[in-house]
């Protein structure tokens, strides 16, 4: 039982690598998460700042992995253009933008003060 639990873990991070190395999106969300995080460094943001920095990139990265998830299942089902797909596959885009808009707005609340200080 022990030993199906870890190779679960196993099977999560060949996920995130596989979507790593596929995804552009998903690059470029690692890119700037990178950058927060240096900015975050550099800037002298507090232990809530910290938390919702945090929270915010692990919500647009895990949302990226969901939507490559969807589309790749929504290419499995049917290689025909197809109405449908194509919406099913907007939506999910939709929601990692959604995210990713707010995650930058959050991003200015935190970081302007800092900078303009």
């Amino acid at each position: 039982m022990m030993r199906a639990f870890l190779k679960s873990f196993v099977y999560a991070w060949q996920g995130i690598i596989v979507a790593l190395r596929e995804q552009r999106n998903l690059k470029i969300h690692v890119a700037v998460a990178i950058l927060v995080i240096a900015a975050g460094i550099y800037y002298p943001v507090t232990r809530t700042e910290w938390c919702v920095l945090l929270l915010c990139i692990a919500l647009v990265i895990s949302l990226e992995l969901i939507n490559s998830s969807i589309e790749n299942l929504v290419d499995l089902v049917t290689k025909e253009h197809h109405p449908l797909a194509g919406r099913v596959k907007d939506i999910a885009a939709g929601a990692v933008l959604v995210a990713s808009i707010m995650a930058f707005f959050i991003g200015l609340m935190i970081f302007i003060p800092h900078i303009l200080s």
